[in-house]
Formats: C-alpha cells, sequence, structure tokens
C-alpha cells in the first residue's frame, strides 16, 4: 500500500510540467541546463517539518580535504557521476572507483601501499557512465566492475542504454556488453536472485529512460549470457539498493522511482526466481527532486532501512533552493512496511551515504550538494547529521567548498576503523572557482 509523506500537494503550472519532461532526467542530465525557463511559476504551501532533536551528541567533527586520483586539469571541469569504496584487488587495502562523465571513462583509484593512491583508467569509450558496482558476478573469485551506461546525457527517449561489466582478469579488465539498446541506464548491482549452485550473480538494472523507463533483473545464464526480466515499467528508476529487506535470507531490492512519480518500491524476493514489485512510500508533490537512495541500517535494530535524499534542481537551472529539499529516511519496521522519518532540509541533497562518523556506536547520515545557491557564501556543499542513538538527529556543516558535489562514499580507506569520505565533483555549469575531481574527507 503506498503511504504518503507529510509533504503537501504542490500546486505546478503547465509550462513548469513541461519543462521536468524537457530538464529531468537523472542527475547527470546537465546538457539540457541550455535550455531557457520563462513565464513558469508554482506555489508552496509549507516546508516538511524536520524531526526535533531531543538532545544534541556533543558536536566534534572536522574534516581536512586531500585530492586523489586524477587532478581537475586532466578534465577542464570533471563530471564524476558515481563512486563506489571497495578493496578491488583484495590485497586488504581499499581502493576508490568511480565513473568520469567528460571522458566517458570508469577508474580504479588503487590504494598501494598504504596512503599511496594510483589512478588507472579500467573502461573506456563507456558512452553517458552513470553509476559503478562491483561485484563477482561469475563466481570466479574476482571482484568485476558493474557499470551502467546512458548512453547519451541529454534527455532522450532513444534505446540507447546498455550494461557493461568489466571482467576482472587480475592484470586488465575486459568489457562485456551484456545488454544494449534499452532506456538509459542509471544503476546496475549484482544479487543472487535465482540462486545459482555455482554462486553466479544476477544482476539488477534500473532505467531511467525519458518519458519510458524501466526496472529489471538479468537471470546469469552462465558464458557473460543472461535473460531479462522487467519488473517495473515506470520512467525514473535512479537507484536500485540490495539487501535482504524482508528477513527471509532472500536478497530484495527497492528502487528509487523519480521523474512525476516520486516512490519508493520494493522489489520482494519470492526465492521462486522473480521478484514481485510493491509501492512502499510516495510523496504527494511531483516535484518533489528525488536524487539518490542507500540501504543501511540506521537505527540498529537489525532490519536494513532506507535513506534517501530529494534534491534534483535541474528543473530551476541549477539552483537547489526549494524549500523542500533534504534528506530522510525509510525505517523497516519489517514485513515490509516502512516508516517515513524526515531528517533535514540541505539545498540540492544528493549522495546518502549511512556511517557512524563520530565513532559513538550510532549511525550518522550525511549527503553532499550539486545543486546549491553557490553565489550564497554560507551555501553548503557536505552536510552531516548527527545521530543520538534514539534517531534525533543534529545537523553539522563540513564544507563549503569544494562546490558542485554529486557524488559521495564511505569507507575504512585508512585501515583505523575511522570512516573517511570520497567526494566527487560534477561541473557542469558554473561557478568554476572551486572545483574537484575526488576528495578523500579525513577526520582530524
Amino acid at each position: 500500500m503506498r503511504a504518503l509523506d507529510d509533504v503537501p500537494t504542490i500546486r505546478v503550472s503547465l509550462c513548469v510540467q513541461n519543462v521536468r519532461r524537457v530538464l529531468s532526467s537523472c542527475p547527470i542530465a546537465i546538457a539540457a541546463l541550455a535550455l531557457a525557463l520563462a513565464g513558469c511559476g508554482r506555489s508552496v504551501d509549507e516546508t516538511p517539518p524536520s524531526t526535533p532533536a531531543r538532545a544534541k551528541p556533543a558536536i566534534d567533527l572536522h574534516y581536512t580535504p586531500v585530492a586523489i586520483g586524477a587532478p581537475v586539469s586532466e578534465f577542464v571541469r570533471p563530471w564524476v557521476t558515481s563512486i563506489e569504496v571497495v578493496d578491488l584487488d583484495q590485497d586488504g587495502l581499499a581502493d576508490v572507483l568511480y565513473c568520469e562523465g567528460q571522458k566517458n571513462s570508469v577508474r580504479w583509484i588503487r590504494q598501494q601501499p598504504r596512503g599511496v593512491f594510483t589512478e588507472t583508467v579500467i573502461g573506456e569509450n563507456i558512452p553517458g557512465p552513470a553509476h559503478v558496482w562491483a561485484a563477482d558476478v561469475m563466481g570466479s573469485g574476482r571482484l568485476d566492475v558493474l557499470v551502467a551506461s546512458m548512453g547519451k546525457i541529454p534527455p532522450t527517449n532513444e534505446r540507447i542504454g546498455s550494461v557493461v561489466v568489466l571482467e576482472n582478469q587480475r592484470d586488465h579488465f575486459v568489457p562485456h556488453v551484456v545488454i544494449r539498446d534499452i532506456a538509459r541506464v542509471t544503476d546496475v548491482r549484482a544479487a543472487a536472485i535465482a540462486n545459482h549452485a555455482d554462486h553466479r550473480l544476477d544482476l539488477v538494472v534500473g532505467q531511467f529512460g525519458y518519458n519510458q523507463g524501466e526496472t529489471r533483473w538479468m537471470e546469469n545464464r552462465g558464458g557473460w549470457q543472461f535473460v531479462s526480466h522487467v519488473v517495473n515499467t515506470q520512467s525514473g528508476c535512479i537507484h536500485t539498493p540490495v539487501a535482504d529487506f524482508d528477513g527471509d535470507g532472500k536478497p530484495d531490492v527497492a528502487a528509487l522511482i523519480s521523474q512525476e512519480w516520486e516512490e519508493v518500491h520494493l522489489l520482494h524476493n519470492t526465492g521462486r526466481g522473480d521478484l514481485v514489485d510493491a509501492t512502499v512510500w510516495g510523496s504527494t508533490n511531483e516535484d518533489y527532486g528525488s536524487s539518490g537512495m542507500t540501504a543501511g541500517d540506521i537505527n540498529g535494530d537489525g532490519r536494513p532501512d532506507l535513506l534517501f535524499t530529494n534534491g534534483d534542481a535541474l528543473d530551476y537551472l541549477g539552483v537547489g533552493t526549494r524549500p523542500w529539499f533534504g534528506i530522510q529516511w525509510l525505517e523497516n519496521k519489517g514485513g515490509g512496511a516502512f516508516k517515513f522519518h524526515r531528517i533535514g532540509n540541505l539545498p540540492g541533497a544528493i549522495g546518502p551515504c549511512v556511517a557512524d562518523l563520530n565513532g559513538d556506536g550510532a549511525m550518522d547520515v550525511l549527503c553532499v550538494s550539486a545543486f546549491a545557491d553557490w553565489s550564497k557564501p554560507d551555501a553548503v556543499s557536505l552536510m552531516a547529521w548527527l545521530n543520538d542513538g534514539d534517531q534525533n538527529f543534529t545537523p553539522v556543516v563540513l564544507a563549503h567548498k569544494p562546490t558542485n558535489l554529486i557524488a559521495a562514499a564511505v569507507g575504512d580507506l585508512d585501515g583505523n576503523g575511522v570512516p573517511v569520505i570520497v567526494t566527487g565533483g560534477f561541473h557542469a555549469f558554473p561557478p568554476w572557482d572551486n572545483m574537484s575531481n575526488i576528495t578523500l574527507w579525513r577526520r582530524k
């Protein structure tokens, strides 16, 4: 059953509805910013309330930024679209994977030895790379790299999306295009949906498309052959995190559906080789601006919750000042039921992450901003909300620059148990004075 949030219905004029169709393809559809928005208005009833903080944890959270990998100058204006922290070569040292849209490439920043980072391009000529993920797809014992390829960044109904798997051959990566000519792909993950005896993993694919989109899973038949099963045909799928959401021991899939739908879906794994789609939350605001989602046990009850942001400001030509933008979580109540909790507001919020940032045993949350009003000196690019253990969250500004951050990840890169934040800059529109490519944020 659809659960509605507390955000009031927005009365949107027809011209803005049309602009949304032109501009809103996904967080990286910046080429559409050249289109003009004129004579369009909207009225907003109120700002959604944040969860009140009854007790504030001690705030002593400061970070030092360190640039790693290719310099900004290699791209002139980097377009980092996705980041993952993972030990790709399984040497005990966490590395960084990322997609870069200017060069249409996938890059591995390998850590070897500890504290030394060297970047290698492992995937080239992948049009519109939108998301990267590592998994052992064929049960080889090596982590392959899964890439969601949009095909083209500007909004289009052309079926030009594809899924590329970079097969890990230890000393190099072999590309396999396992599906092509589909609605533009924005996410791909691996999961044991069909539960193959030889440990092969199936693929879960989110397709934003444009007017038409899909969410599917691809059954791994071996030999890099896959059979598709379409589960949902709504446009606007952004992310498809995988976890055992209902506690039955089988991996399920959550899907964040944007565009005019603005919904979160749970794709339940029946254990019979199929996924059953159900809507678990939906906004009454068709202009909510869903921008990213991840899974994590926020309240420590053993069930994976969902953390998601809404801050897609492409409808407003890149300035994210709408009062309903921010971050929230869906508490997993078990049995496929979720409860909505607003955490806080942030203009242009995107790239949500879950981690115990201050080491107090409670899971905190963070996100970045790609679409803040950077003409304001107090505009925030990196923000955390500290959890007091009772799921009361205190906002902490971590950084005002670099600006235009669209991707974030968290991991133990230093091997000391202290989470390191990794961010990526997406500089497709001004300002150009505080740019970054890949940045590590170490706690002081």
